[in-house]
């Protein structure tokens, strides 16, 4: 007997009831990790081994048997063991030996082991509870592909129930978008791999078509042989609806839907590329609407935008099948003219949209008469960069307007006249920079809640020794992509410091901080951020959080990647930045985040004309928030009266320079400035 029982590795247990002796064999102890010598012979024991929720039902099925109830006694419960834990265990036991009366005298019985199968089972259990309640839509299939099983997400998401689907193969999903080289591709993938994961576009049992993320992969044998495959299919057609709003959005103008400025620089590029592999040329047309500003002054913004929409039809019906228009912001429209041989190829095209643009637009019985100038550059004629080709049309729209509007103009690439202009004019600078004709004036920076100075602007200007004192307009322009505009930079920087030095000898009562302008060149350049730190240790003196580098936002976007690496590395050196002209670029909330300046300089353009210009008031209240948002200071540029500060504390914005405050002077008037210097009594109301 014995030997059976450790061969059927079961523990053995014998209870005298008259006595009350309990008798255990080795395997009984050891399976619950004691030694037989441990174990007492009471039921007592046994009954505190038992878990505690099994207790009570385990006492009442060996008394279903000692009072007759039941003939034997099977149950499987949790029994402690040793290190304090339980096992499962499978205990089944008879009378052996009753009274002549029939009472029970004897009672044997076996414990087996259960745990390992009861954890499977509980597997088992939690894997068809997944199953069956996954959100993701399960199905499974033999080998030959055939359905054997689906859940319930499948029958919600695809519209077959269990009966429909099982027998069949997975084909009744295809919705025909995809080819049959798509699914030979998963199929392989399966084979190879044993998995496969992808956007599915599949087709639910009402026909509606509908995207699926899934992810299928294969159960192997211990042979590594394929005997099913399990797909989970997750419904992404509400996100994939989301993500191509967003992606119309962020590629095509609200109003008219044509294609915007993103979406334009990608095509142009595209057509470049095109034009260079089959030796063609292209135009870039740069398309500004004459009258529409009075449009809008007369009629209202919804007309305005009535007439936008009317002409972004007309002039799109101008076009060849493969130009493209865009709408790059306000009443400018760019268009790409792509596959011309010839200079003349293009002029008929350019003839439709000055009429599509001139012809009359009825809206609500009101007849709006407006034209457009054109500017038209070629390329490779004109073999610049994309940004340049735009520029030039830009241009080129500018000499159309200035020469009677409602035509056309050709971008010059020879310009030999300019070219010439353009020589001498940096011959001079270059000898204005060796002779030290260049100064610093100071604009002073205020807040004017608090009626505290909280810095100055340094602004170049050239003491020419037969034209006087000329402002940057006079010069910088020239020497915008030149190398010259660096060294002129680094001059500025350097006399900003020096000055910064001065003053703090001179005892001013306050710091005060010098914001230096930044030419995209010199902030380009990929020495930009050592350059400074050798400037800034030439000067030990001043503290790096003095200096404040203003970089125009059009500049900062033309590579937004590259110039806030550049601004974070001068961020750890304690230089501070400012965002110039802020509104006048292409701002996105993207490009925004991702540039790191402390403030936020809003253009004079739309502070000088905020007071009677509702769509500049709207730019400015617009740019205050935005900064606020972004937990950003914002100064406004072109305070010219005591009313321009006034409106701009009432929307929040507390500093401000411009000529109602003071105008640029020399650094010896700043102190004196500074001390005599009070605000108009309705800002600190």
């Amino acid at each position: 007997m014995q030997l059976v029982l450790a061969g059927a590795d079961l523990g053995f247990w014998d209870w005298n009831i008259v006595t009350g002796r309990v008798d255990r064999n080795e395997r009984w102890a050891t399976m619950l990790g004691y030694t037989h010598k441990e174990l007492k012979h009471s039921t007592n024991q046994w009954a505190d081994f038992v878990h505690q929720e099994d207790r009570e039902k385990a006492w009442q099925s060996i008394n279903d048997v000692l009072e007759g109830r039941s003939k034997s006694h099977s149950l499987e419960y949790r029994m402690l063991t040793k290190e304090g834990g339980y096992r499962w265990v499978h205990d089944q036991a008879n009378v052996m030996q009753r009274h002549s009366n029939g009472k029970p005298l004897r009672m044997s019985g076996t414990h087996s082991d259960i745990t390992n199968r009861k954890l499977a089972e509980e597997k088992i259990k939690l894997a068809a509870s997944v199953f069956s309640h996954a959100g993701e839509g399960i199905i499974i299939t033999d080998d030959k592909a055939t359905i054997i099983d689906i859940n319930d997400a499948f029958t919600n998401i695809t519209g077959f129930s269990r009966e429909e689907a099982i027998g069949k193969n997975p084909r009744i999903l295809q919705s025909g978008r995809q080819t049959p080289e798509f699914y030979a591709d998963m199929w392989q993938a399966l084979q190879n791999e044993g998995y496969w994961s992808g956007e599915v576009w599949n087709r639910r049992k009402n026909g509606e078509v509908y995207a699926v993320m899934q992810t299928i992969s294969a159960v192997r044998d211990v042979h590594g042989i394929a005997t099913h495959y399990v797909s989970l299919g997750n419904d992404i057609t509400l996100m994939k609806e989301h993500q191509n709003q967003l992606e119309h959005i962020a590629h095509f103008d609200i109003l008219t839907n044509l294609p915007n400025r993103v979406l334009l620089a990608d095509r142009l590029s595209q057509a470049m590329l095109q034009c260079s592999r089959h030796k063609q040329s292209l135009a870039v047309v740069f398309l500004d609407l004459d009258g529409f500003k009075h449009v809008n002054d007369t009629h209202g913004h919804d007309i305005g935008d009535e007439l936008l929409i009317a002409l972004s039809v007309r002039m799109k019906e101008a076009l060849r099948e493969n130009d493209s228009l865009a709408r790059i912001g306000g009443d400018e429209f760019v268009a790409v003219l792509a596959d011309l041989t010839t200079v003349e190829d293009c002029e008929p095209v350019l003839e439709r949209l000055l009429l599509a643009a001139s012809e009359p637009v009825i809206f609500d019985n009101i007849v709006l008469n407006i034209s457009a100038s054109i500017g038209v550059t070629l390329y490779p004629q004109d073999n610049v960069g994309a940004d340049l080709l735009m520029r030039h049309a830009d241009q080129a729209m500018y000499v159309a307007k200035e020469s009677g509007k409602n035509r056309y103009h050709l971008f010059d690439t020879a310009q030999d006249d300019a070219v010439k202009v353009q020589r001498e004019s940096l011959e001079a600078i270059r000898s204005a920079l060796d002779n030290h004709q260049f100064v610093l004036h100071y604009q002073p920076k205020v807040n004017m809640r608090k009626g505290i100075v909280t810095g100055v602007e340094a602004l170049i200007r050239w003491q020419h020794p037969k034209r006087g004192l000329l402002n940057p307009i006079e010069f910088l322009p020239v020497i915008e992509n030149n190398p010259m505009s660096i060294e002129m930079g680094e001059w500025v920087i350097d006399t900003a410091l020096t000055q910064i030095s001065q003053w703090q000898k001179l005892g001013l009562n306050f710091p005060v901080s010098i914001s230096v302008n930044i030419a995209a060149l010199q902030l380009q350049q990929p020495d930009f951020t050592d350059r400074l730190m050798i400037l800034l240790a030439a000067h030990p003196d001043v503290e790096a959080h003095y200096l404040e580098l203003e970089v125009l936002e059009t500049s900062a976007l033309e590579d937004v990647y590259n110039v806030s690496t550049i601004m974070n590395a001068c961020m750890a050196l304690g230089v501070n930045f400012a965002l110039d002209d802020f509104g006048t670029g292409y701002s996105s909330l993207t490009y925004l985040r991702r540039l790191p300046a402390n403030l936020i300089k809003i253009d004079q353009s739309f502070v000088r004309d905020m007071l009677h210009d509702s769509d500049d008031l709207a730019i400015v209240e617009g740019v205050i928030a935005l900064a606020k948002s972004f937990k950003r200071d914002v100064i406004a540029e072109g305070v010219e009266t005591i009313e321009h500060g006034t409106a701009l504390l009432q929307l929040g914005c507390e500093l401000a320079q411009g000529y109602g405050i003071a105008r640029p002077m020399p650094a010896s008037e700043i102190p004196t400035w500074i001390s005599d210097w009070k605000p108009d009594v309705n800002w600190q109301n």
